[in-house]
């Protein structure tokens, strides 16, 4: 297999630019895609697919839809991690691309259960594991790309697009919700749900034109013609990055955060028991993705200057309290209270930790092994941040309306992301080329199973 070589280690010109563009906007369509699902399913699936004669459950099993997509995202990591690094960050950048964009369109035209039964949550289900493989491999083929062709000095803030991205894409997604979310109950649960998931192929089509011209990454590129492609990423990967594979799925179980921020925490504020509305709630989450559009590039920065693992740190542990906070102020039903600490929460704390992991985890493995440690460990650790909203329905109680359980649930789930962070090595100031190598034990080197370019 022959992949065209960089003619020496720097990226070209204009390159840095053009991956960080592409990671964006592919990742702002990803969670575009994934982020209007998690909405629909907190306000319309519970009532267009499920049983309305018992509301709890309803929304228990719509919930539970949302995270089956985390759980396909593991499976998906195992082969779309193996093929990037084999054949490129580009093919799979694009394959995940087109893949979303067509499993969030058939959403928008699934038959409901009125129309169908049974059969109607099932296609869903389907539609949800296609969107769930296609987001496997989008984050690690994006940042793989970015963190190659980034300038050393300024991994950090290069990578951090891929989150700005998914910041961005979340943001479209609320709002493109809110005038939906206003639609008279009949419109909304006839037609107007559908629109959200049908405008998904007009960014699908720009992503796509942007990434077919995107050059391969010259760290690939010198991969390839010096010692080869490897013939079992898998293999390598659990031999010489076991270690760092457990701390990428410790880590990224910190997207618990967001996921319930997202999803539960909007069930909740919009159920009887609070009674907030859902475009007002809405509204919290635009604006605290607003926010982290700002947020996410200057904490890649900092971490440019002192480091992944402190500002990581920041982030994970932060996190813990500020979501306390946040679900607090949902309980007083004081909406400007719920405003300002969902911003600070999600916007401005979370955004710590969410802007540093694109590098932090993508600097622990070498080139060879990049693409399938990152989305291996990074969509295990999802997968359980996926079904956190599902546990949290469940720990709050047949009220849905026990915050402090929920509260404690998620600073749990922050505590994992905090030992990865103080048992990981600092590689803020290590060269491209040495990433990962320091793993790497010299009878490996010399072994002969990759495969020639």
């Amino acid at each position: 297999m022959s992949v065209p070589a960089a003619p020496h280690d720097a990226a070209p010109p204009g390159q840095p630019k053009k991956a960080a563009t592409a990671a964006w906007i592919g990742s702002a369509l990803e969670y575009y895609d994934f982020f209007i699902y998690g909405s629909a399913a907190a306000l319309i699936f519970p009532k267009v697919f499920f049983d309305e004669s018992d509301p709890a459950t309803a929304t228990l099993l719509s919930l539970a839809t949302f995270g089956v997509a985390y759980a396909a995202r593991p499976v998906g990591a195992l082969f779309l991690g193996h093929f990037g690094d084999r054949v490129g960050r580009k093919k799979i950048m694009v394959f995940t691309l087109i893949l979303m964009g067509v499993s969030t369109f058939l959403i928008g035209c699934l038959p409901t259960r009125a129309q169908v039964g049974t059969l109607a949550p099932v296609l869903l289900v389907l539609c949800r594991v296609l969107q769930g493989i296609s987001a496997a491999g989008e984050q690690a083929s994006a940042n793989s790309m970015t963190l190659e062709h980034a300038p050393p000095h300024r991994r950090g803030f290069f990578t951090s697009f891929t989150l700005s991205g998914t910041q961005g894409g979340q943001l479209l997604a609320t709002l493109v919700f809110l005038p939906i979310a206003a639609l008279p109950e009949d419109q909304l649960l006839a037609w107007g749900w559908r629109v959200p998931f049908w405008l998904s192929i007009g960014v699908a089509v720009v992503g796509y034109v942007i990434r077919r011209k995107l050059e391969e990454t010259p760290a690939f590129a010198r991969q390839a013609t010096s010692e080869g492609v490897v013939k079992l990423p898998l293999a390598v990967l659990l031999r010489e990055h076991w270690a760092d594979v457990l701390r990428v799925v410790a880590g990224a179980l910190v997207a618990s955060v967001s996921t319930i921020f997202t999803v539960w925490a909007l069930a909740y504020a919009t159920s009887d028991s609070v009674g907030m509305s859902r475009s007002s709630m809405l509204w919290v989450g635009a604006l605290a993705n607003l926010v982290a559009l700002a947020a996410i590039p200057l904490w890649a920065t900092l971490s440019d200057r002192i480091g992944r693992r402190p500002v990581f740190l920041v982030g994970a542990a932060g996190s813990a309290g500020a979501m306390f906070l946040y679900l607090w102020a949902i309980s007083t039903g004081s909406y400007p209270l719920t405003l300002v600490l969902g911003i600070v929460a999600f916007g401005v704390v979370y955004s710590a930790a969410n802007g540093v992991w694109p590098s932090f985890y993508g600097e622990m493995f070498s080139t060879r092994v990049r693409l399938s440690g990152m989305a291996i460990g990074t969509q295990i650790g999802f997968a359980v941040a996926g079904f956190a909203v599902t546990f949290a329905a469940r720990i709050a109680g047949p009220d849905g309306d026990d915050w402090s359980a929920v509260a404690l649930f998620t600073a749990a789930l922050c505590v994992p992301p905090v030992v990865a962070a103080l048992s990981a090595r600092e590689t803020a100031k290590v060269p491209t080329e040495e990433l990962g190598e320091r793993t790497r034990p010299e009878a490996a080197r010399r072994e002969t199973e990759t495969v020639t370019a």
